[in-house]
């Protein structure tokens, strides 16, 4: 013991007496500075003497930082003012607001205009126009004006400063070559002559030293008119830096400058604008809206994305094609539906939607109310920063990998990473934590492999974010080559790409998220698209809106079949409407031997279905019903069993009847989206979650809890296997009002009469039934047809307790379906089976 004690002891001094891990060179100074024997708390004579502050360096440091703060908050002003003036001006992040440099250029520009552009100089005012005459010669002028326009763009857009060497460039080309054609028009005089002074002057009249430098050498040795178009080329050159134009877009760019000029020429007039309105659907692409023919709707490996070629989705461009801009203001179209009939003193049929009657044809919206978005960068400085991030992760841990490459998207940028031979993905799928550190962001989502590619994609947040536009999306190329009217603008995915789907192939999506995730946005860029792009006689509408402020500005346009719906109660049985109208309309199909709405209304357009001899009956096409719950756990609290009974029936049959649900919810758990639900359901588009349970209600997967909100979301198609993420498309409140605006001055809603007349009739349920009419329906069918009251047997076909089937048989009992109760024995039934059908009706209050 007495050993092992002696040991401990030297052990434990030992360690006393060892150095410390740091050592006295690799310590602060302040604590290599410290005494050994001083406590931490004290302070040594000269500590304090040397931590006293300078009074006369406090003064000083105090002026020149009071002096930065007033030129920061001045310039910051000033920037201010200079982005909201204009349309195309937004809010920029603080970081962004770097407005001293240009409002320190502003002030040279001044400052050189006053020395320059008047008479009267001093010394000082002398000596720069000397220079600045010597230098770019009679274009000396120009100098206030360009630093005024650099000035400009840094105070307007500090966030596009990334192109600030290739402007550089472009304009000195530009420059070079003015000045240089300005010297050789002047028979390129030479700064030595008789005398050094006038030759120079000469110099300055002319395209002074640059236009010396450019123009000289190619003057030796060519004549003039071989001259001049070389410097042409060369300004030529500057000008196609400048706007970022390659020369094979020169005759696009030269096109949408006409355009533009034409639009901008025609507004002044007292003419009132052309109305965009829609091309004939024969020159579409895609005949699935019903034009083309029977039965091209369903088409092999068929997907709700919408792209301009086989195998690959389009790479769209935010502007405008001009191949999709008509030369010459179209003439209106008319409504393709057919006309309807005179109105009769006979009552109208309610078998089918019908429009009223108006004057002139229904115009569209024109798109240019859809303001655009941000130009999209292909790369910044921080791109750069967070790959030499992921590069040092890697070289860190000894992966054999490397950063190949990135593609920037709008909300975030996805880095593609290869792996070297014999190199496990789970290597660097497991570093998630350590990229997200190094990155200094906390979502970062990782894809293994990227589809298509043999690579691994890191998805990490832009910290200069682009704003999607819907203007922007529904004029690219992939939505203007298709005219089918339920076309609509979803945004842009990581890699750029503008994602526009089709409603009618999806055919139904649930749209889910937490709060403020960006699910009330793409709830009206949904809406706005179908308002852009179709007519009321195409396409209407349901709109279920329990919050009652969502979806309110859209009330009273044309496209509506009956008032916007607020109550949940309510809304229930406008879903069992749309139940009963797609009922009427699988009748008609099958009593004309159609498959699908589409070929039925073709044959109508066609004029060849009539109705059948002896019927008042008059056929005309169907619109697609489009349906919007903004949030179905509302509905899910007041009735649950009906909404649910309702959805499912809609979703499992009403694609080919042309009718489509549109679900939203803040909510999604399992009690608001069921299973049965979720199963006919087959899109899902999830925003930013909670929780990964709630990613895993909407998309089946996990994924949406890594989103960073404010539209990012992961939308999954019909058919596809893993979701794509894309950046929502945003459309403004005053966006909004003019394309509402513009609908209700070309029609007025007419709602239906039949969707209230279900709700009147719901009403008259008797209260003493309560809840239980689907289960006094199903007791009434069980005993009308067996022929057989009795309690027990309720019990066993129903599934209900004793007290529920005692309590349903004394309903009968109240109703005259069974007789009283005779013990033991079942009771007498008093309805036939030929009576059932009005048994139920009265039963359900018809």
């Amino acid at each position: 013991m007495a050993t092992r004690t002696s040991k401990s002891t030297q052990k434990g001094s030992a360690k006393r007496s060892a150095p410390s891990r740091t050592s006295p060179a690799k310590r602060s100074p302040a604590k290599a500075a410290r005494p050994t024997g001083a406590r931490s708390g004290s302070r040594t004579p000269a500590r304090q003497a040397h931590t006293q502050p300078d009074p006369i360096g406090w003064v000083f440091l105090a002026i020149g930082k009071l002096f930065a703060g007033v030129w920061l908050l001045f310039a910051n002003g000033i920037g201010t003012a200079a982005r909201a003036f204009g349309q195309q001006a937004r809010e920029l992040d603080p970081a962004h607001r770097r407005d001293g440099l240009g409002l320190a250029v502003l002030a040279l520009a001044i400052a050189v205009a006053a020395m320059t552009w008047r008479t009267g100089q001093g010394a000082a005012a002398t000596v720069v126009t000397a220079v600045l005459r010597g230098v770019l010669g009679s274009l000396a002028w120009s100098v206030p004006v360009l630093l005024a326009l650099i000035a400009w763009r840094l105070l307007r857009h500090p966030d596009q400063n990334a192109d600030t060497g290739r402007m550089m460039i472009g304009w000195t080309a530009l420059l070079a070559g003015v000045l240089g054609i300005v010297h050789v028009a002047h028979a390129t005089p030479y700064p030595s002559g008789p005398a050094p002074t006038d030759g120079m002057d000469k110099v300055s009249a002319a395209g002074g030293m640059i236009g010396f430098i450019v123009s000289a050498p190619p003057s030796s040795v060519l004549p003039a008119f071989v001259t001049i178009p070389l410097l042409m080329l060369l300004s030529g050159f500057g000008v196609l830096v400048i706007t970022a134009t390659p020369v094979h877009r020169v005759p696009e760019r030269l096109a949408e400058i006409h355009h533009m000029l034409f639009q901008k020429s025609g507004a002044g007039d007292a003419k009132p604008p052309v109305k965009r309105t829609r091309k004939p659907r024969a020159a579409s692409s895609g005949k699935s809206d019903g034009e083309g023919d029977v039965g091209e709707h369903g088409k092999p490996y068929d997907t709700p994305l919408v792209d301009d070629g086989p195998g690959r989705l389009a790479d769209h461009s935010p502007e405008i094609v001009p191949g999709l801009v008509d030369e010459e203001p179209p003439a209106p179209v008319e409504r393709r539906a057919a006309e309807p009939p005179e109105p009769t003193p006979a009552p109208r049929k309610v078998e089918q939607l019908v429009l009223s009657s108006q004057e002139g044809p229904y115009t569209l919206p024109d798109v240019a109310t859809l303001r655009s978005g941000t130009p999209p960068k292909p790369q910044t400085k921080a791109n750069t920063v967070v790959v030499n991030a992921l590069s040092s992760v890697l070289e860190q841990f000894a992966i054999d990998a490397q950063v190949v490459g990135f593609t920037r998207g709008p909300t975030v940028t996805r880095y593609e990473i290869e792996l070297g031979p014999a190199v496990k993905v789970e290597k660097v799928t497991a570093l998630t934590k350590n990229i997200a550190y190094a990155v200094k962001s906390a979502d970062v989502r990782i894809l293994s492999p990227i589809p298509g590619k043999s690579a691994i994609g890191v998805e990490i947040p832009n910290t200069d974010k682009d704003l999607v536009s819907l203007g922007d999306v529904l004029r690219s190329q992939v939505a203007q080559a298709d005219h089918h009217p339920m076309i609509v603008g979803l945004g842009k995915d990581v890699e750029g790409r503008t994602i526009v789907a089709n409603l009618a192939k999806m055919p139904h999506i649930l749209i889910a998220g937490a709060t403020g995730a960006g699910k009330s946005t793409c709830i009206n860029g949904l809406i706005c698209s179908v308002l852009m792009r179709s007519t009321p006689d195409e396409v209407r509408m349901v709109l279920v809106d329990p919050k009652r402020v969502e979806l309110n500005t859209y009330e009273g346009i044309p496209h509506l079949i009956t008032p916007i719906i607020t109550n949940p109660k309510k809304a229930a049985e406008a879903l069992e409407w749309v139940v009963g109208e797609m009922d009427r309309r699988y009748d008609d199909l099958a009593a004309s031997g159609f498959r699908h709405v589409d070929d039925f209304n073709k044959a109508v357009r066609a004029g060849k279905l009539t109705a059948p001899p002896g019927s008042e009956r008059v056929y005309q096409p169907y619109p697609y019903l489009l349906v919007i719950v903004d949030e179905l756990a509302d509905l899910m609290m007041v009735a649950p069993r009906d909404v649910e009974d309702s959805i499912v029936r809609i979703t499992q049959l009403a694609r080919a009847a042309g009718i489509h649900l549109v679900i939203a919810t803040q909510r999604p758990s399992v009690d608001v989206v069921t299973g049965l639900i979720k199963a006919n359901v087959p899109s899902r588009l999830a925003f930013a979650t909670s929780s990964l349970a709630d990613s895993r209600v909407i998309l089946d997967q996990p994924g949406a809890e890594k989103l960073v909100g404010q539209g990012d979301a992961l939308f999954l198609p019909m058919g596809a296997s893993k979701p794509m993420r894309l950046q929502n498309a945003y459309v403004s409140e005053k966006e909004i009002f003019d394309i509402v605006a513009h609908c209700k001055a070309q029609m007025q809603a007419e709602y239906r009469d039949d969707v209230a007349a279900t709700a009147t009739a719901k009403k008259e349920i008797d209260e003493e039934i309560g809840d239980d009419l689907d289960l006094l329906v199903q007791a009434a069918e069980l005993i009308v047809t067996t022929q057989f009251g009795s309690t027990s047997m309720l019990q066993r076909k129903l599934r209900v307790g004793f007290a529920k089937a005692g309590r349903l048989m004394d309903l009968l009992e109240s109703r005259n379906v069974v007789g009283p109760s005779e013990g033991s024995k079942a009771r007498e039934v008093l309805v036939q089976p030929d009576g059932l059908p009005g048994l139920l009706a009265d039963l359900r209050g018809g």
